[in-house]
């Protein structure tokens, strides 16, 4: 199983560059934005939290956006041949949460330019 995070600034690229890797690999693209952005459409209670965040103008918590890619993870454990992760982590604290509550990826850290 293949995972990799794409870190960039909004607009660099990020998903572009993971629809290539996606269709190479056979890797299931989750993005922190379009997952959030599901979640408020279907009306589910994280949704309407998501949402009652966004509309006050508000960022999302590390945790709640944590809370959404374990449902989605959830979701499609089973598809692909792994995950690229577009949008996540974002902060230090969310790398530090992602690592504690989903231990069962084996994480090995390459930075590229």
């Amino acid at each position: 199983m293949l995972n990799l995070v794409i870190f960039g600034p909004p607009g660099s690229g990020k998903g572009t560059q993971a629809t290539h890797i996606k269709e190479k690999y056979g890797l299931l693209h989750l993005s922190t934005g379009e997952m959030l952005r599901h979640e408020i459409a279907l009306k589910t209670p994280l949704g309407l939290e998501v949402e009652s965040l966004v509309t006050s103008g508000q960022l999302v918590p590390d945790e709640l956006v944590t809370e959404v890619l374990k449902k989605a993870l959830a979701e499609k454990m089973s598809q692909g041949n792994g995950f690229i992760f577009d949008g996540f982590p974002r902060t230090g604290d969310q790398a530090q949460i992602f690592r504690r509550r989903f231990k069962f990826f084996k994480f090995r850290y390459n930075r590229r330019h």
